[in-house]
Parts: C-alpha cells; structure tokens; sequence
C-alpha cells in the first residue's frame, strides 16, 4: 500500500508560545513569580542532552514514560541551576515541568494539514508518524484531531530509536512488509516527510527511503516543499 511516513513537531503540529525553554519559563512564571530570569538565559541550556541528540545510543531503557522524564530531571534541573536557581528550588521547578510542557491547549497543528492528509487519502495513501517525541505523544495527536488519518504512531520514546538512527526507520518498514535485515524490500510508493534535513532525510535515505523536507529548505535535499499542499502533486507524479 503506499504510504507516507510523517515527522510530527514541526511537520504536523508543534507547541503554540515554543517547547522546551519556553515551558521552563512558564513553570517559573507560575511558581516564581517576580522572578528576573529570561528566556535567553535559559535557551543555551537546551541545546543538548536530549535522547535525539545522542541519536547513535539506542535508549530501549528509556520506553516508558516515567522513565523517560526522569532520565531528563537532571537537564531540566541543570538548565535551572546553570542561572543561579539554587539547587533545592531547582528540584522542585522540574516536578512541575511535565504539566506545564503538556498542557494540551498549547499545542496546535498547522493549518495546511488537514487539508493535505484527506487530499491524500482520497489518494489512497496511508498515514504514519515516526516521531522524536515525548511519550505523551500520542495524546497530544487524538487533541489535535490527527489520530483518525493515522495508522499506526512510531515513537521514539516507545521505541527506544531516535532518527536518524537506522533503526528507527528499519521498524517501520518491517511493520509495513518492506525491509528486512539484508536491505529494502521497496521503497516504490512510500515517503517519509519531515522538517529535518538531518533527522529524516538523511535518515531515511540510509536505509532506501525517499524524503520529502518540508517548511526548512536545504540544498542537500532532493524533494522538498515549502507547504504540505505542494506534496500531493509531487508524489502524484513518481
């Protein structure tokens, strides 16, 4: 059948206000306030150890979701220490990081989407996210109203695999009957679709799969579109 393979964050949807620094502000917005300290503070402190920065480890320890927030604590923590928090009020700051950083309503798709997936459908493509995400990513997607278009949701935080890790892309072709241990089986009739010329083009192109970059041009791609809308004629013509 064919099949597109979808990024979420920055593809599909992202968090209205922005992620990661923007929430460790909003809990001290919340629980500090008065507080001085800005988001540019805090923005070097989020550059990295995330479990997609460090893509070559497979996390496979890390697949249920208390696991997965508490191997981040310490980051979070380290980012609020790193401008001047003590250590004590640090700790507690991060306990509420988690509802802050999921708080539903913060989370939109874009407008282009919708339109593009039933165009697509009619099509007869069928949809599925491979995802760097929170655990939490699937709620966030039945919010949105995405989970109908979508047959099966591939997670990081599930699988243990972070793109652009071969692996990744290798579990689902398998679930799709198109890849086994010796290569592709076919990659005739399915993409993958993603902001990240990294992530998921460069990803999927190891392991035979075409790429689509969308929203963030980059002259090593070969596919790319600047609006979801533009994919429907693309693939119509291969």
């Amino acid at each position: 059948m064919q099949t597109l393979i979808w990024d979420f964050d920055g593809t599909l949807g992202y968090r209205d206000g922005g992620a990661w620094t923007a929430s460790l502000l909003e809990v001290l917005d919340r629980e500090w306030p008065g507080h001085t300290i800005t988001y540019e503070q805090l923005s070097p402190y989020t550059w990295e150890g995330f479990p997609w920065q460090r893509w070559e480890i497979p996390h496979t320890h890390l697949t249920t979701a208390e696991a997965w927030w508490g191997a981040l604590a310490p980051l979070l923590e380290h980012a609020y220490i790193s401008v001047g928090i003590e250590t004590a009020r640090a700790q507690v700051l991060v306990t509420h990081f988690r509802n802050v950083y999921l708080n539903l309503d913060r989370w939109r798709s874009f407008d282009d989407v919708y339109p593009t997936l039933d165009a697509l459908l009619t099509r007869g493509w069928q949809h599925v996210i491979l995802s760097n995400h929170v655990p939490e990513l699937r709620n966030i997607v039945q919010h949105l109203g995405l989970t109908p278009y979508f047959s099966h949701i591939f997670n990081s935080a599930e699988t243990g695999y972070e793109k652009p890790h071969p692996r990744a892309f290798e579990m689902v072709l398998e679930k799709l009957n198109g890849y086994n241990r010796n290569g592709p089986v076919a990659s005739v009739g399915r993409w993958m679709i993603g902001d990240s010329f990294r992530a998921d083009v460069q990803g999927a192109e190891s392991v035979g799969l075409p790429a689509i970059l969308v929203r963030r041009s980059n002259p090593g791609a070969r596919y790319y579109c600047e609006a979801l809308d533009e994919i429907v004629s693309l693939v119509d013509g291969m």
